[in-house]
This record gives C-alpha cells, structure tokens and sequence, in this order.
C-alpha cells in the first residue's frame, strides 16, 4: 500500500510538472513570437518616420498604420494570453482595458486592408486622377472613419454592460475573453452580425477591385500584373484575419472532437488567427515593396555602421 501511494504521488507530481512545463513553453513562445513581430514593426515605424518621401505617400500611410495598429493589437492579446495563464481569472474593470484595444484594433485590420486594395485599384484602373483621389489628408480622414466604424462597432456593448450588469459583476473575477464580459444576449447577436457585415463588405471589395484590375491587366502591363498579385495577397491577408470572427464556433467544434485538449485547442488558435496574421503584414506590405525595402536596407546599414 506504502508502495501504490507513493507511485501515485509520484505519477501526479510528474503531472504537474509536465502541465507546467508545457504551459510556461507556451507562453516563452508566445512572448517571443510577439517581441520579434514588434520589434519588425518598430523597425518599419522608424523608417517611415525617418524619411519623407513615406509621409507623403496615401500607399504607405495606410501600411503604416497597419502594422502600428499591429503593435497594439498584438501586445494586448499576448497579455491577455498570458493573464489568463497566470491568474485564469482577473477583475472585470482591468478586463476591460485590455480587451477593448484588443477589439477595436482586431476590427481595424480587414477594414485597413480594404482600403489599401481600393488605393492599389485607383493607382492602376484611374491613374491619371489618382493623386486627386489619394491625397494625404484624405488618407488620414479614412483612417479616422476605421476607428469610427469600429467605435461603433463595440462601443454599444460597453453602454449595454454598463446598463444590464450590477455593480458586483463589475467588481468581480472572470475569465477575460469578449462571450464572458460583454455576455448579454444583444451583445452576442451584434457581435455575430457585426463580424458577418465586416466579412462580407470586406470581401465584396476585395473581389471589386480583384476584377477591375483584373479587367485593366488584359494590357499585360508589368505593373498592373503586380497589382494584381497584390489584390491576391491583400485576400489571403484578410482571410487569416478574419479567421478570429469564426473562433468562438471553431474552438467548441474542436472541443467537442477533443474535450481533454482545450489548452492546446486555445494555443493553436491563437498562434494562427493573432500571430501569423501579425506576422504576414510587416513582409507582404513591407519587405515585398521595393522602394520601402531599398529605405529599411539604408536605414538598417546606417545603424550597423553607427555601431
């Protein structure tokens, strides 16, 4: 019997132990995964601001405020990643302020990303008034109605929490995802219309510009087949971003196939529809273009030689 119960303790220390194990490589590997995007994007941010010529470009702009719009994003999921690792559950109030950049800038991609296709299709199917149409100012006015249209987007959930919930809920712990927070039955419908409006304005702009450019490209013109190729990967881009909006579903689906594999369900998910997505935009916007990687080789050698 001595025998049989150390064997036991031995058989659940050497469960724990592996739980922890695997549980901190997870996390290692996300915060690694997040200060390498980060520092990328840094990177990117400085050399748009150390050179001109960016700031006068309504292309690069966009793509900049792309990846800073990344940076938030990124680091409020990793830290709630994290919370939900360290503490499972924190208070309702620090939830909130971690959750809502987290929504707004996640609700901000696709959008930013159909901008930047109709920018590419103006540049190539009306050249001739494209920078009528693509001004400076005008680029940051659309940037300021994505941040509206998410606004909207998520702000009336925050007026029905603080309108349906009492005091106590507001005070207590929970586990901070969106479905637990904002958890009344209005919410949850906005939400699954709101993601379907997103999807569907956002695919129905991307396959409008596909085939104008598609329609321009019969002249077999090198640049309009480059825009064409870059409407492809615009496409592709918002389909790793928009695989957040199927999450929820996706995981119970999972869960139901694989009930004992909820964490590692919850690590995969997060690596490919936060991470990767994060990872794309700094090289498919940034390192493909070839005026914006001639200025980030220069700015990059300029430090090497500083050093």
């Amino acid at each position: 019997m001595n025998l049989t119960q150390v064997d036991s303790n031995a058989t659940i220390t050497l469960n724990y132990w592996n739980t922890f194990v695997k549980a901190v490589g997870r996390n290692v590997t996300i915060v690694v995964l997040g200060i390498t995007i980060n520092y990328i994007n840094a990177t990117m941010i400085h050399t748009f601001n150390k050179y001109h010529i960016f700031r006068l470009n309504p292309r690069y702009i966009l793509f900049i405020h792309l990846v800073f719009n990344d940076i938030i994003q990124l680091s409020t999921s990793i830290s709630l990643f994290i919370f939900s690792y360290a503490f499972h559950t924190i208070h309702v109030s620090l939830c909130l302020l971690l959750i809502l950049p987290a929504i707004f800038t996640t609700q901000n991609t696709p959008l930013n990303i159909a901008f930047m296709a109709a920018e590419c299709c103006v540049s190539v199917c009306i050249p001739l008034r494209y920078s009528y149409i693509c001004t400076v100012k005008r680029t940051y006015i659309v940037i300021g109605i994505i941040w509206a249209i998410s606004s909207l987007s998520i702000l009336p959930d925050l007026f029905i929490l603080l309108a349906v919930e009492s005091s106590q809920f507001l005070q207590s712990r929970v586990v901070c995802n969106r479905d637990t927070v904002f958890r009344s039955s209005y919410s949850v419908k906005k939400r699954d219309a709101s993601h379907t409006l997103f999807l569907v304005v956002v695919s129905i702009t991307l396959l409008y510009t596909y085939c104008r450019i598609l329609f321009v490209a019969r002249c077999a013109d090198s640049d309009t087949k480059k825009a064409r190729n870059t409407i492809l990967i615009h496409g592709f881009q918002v389909l790793l971003c928009t695989t957040v909006y199927v999450q929820p579903p996706l995981i119970k689906l999972l869960v139901y196939f694989f009930p004992e594999g909820l964490k590692d369900i919850n690590f995969a998910t997060f690596i490919i529809n936060q991470v990767l997505p994060r990872l794309g935009s700094p090289i498919i916007y940034g390192l493909r273009d070839k005026t914006f990687r001639k200025f980030l080789k220069r700015h990059l050698c300029a430090r090497n030689i500083l050093r």
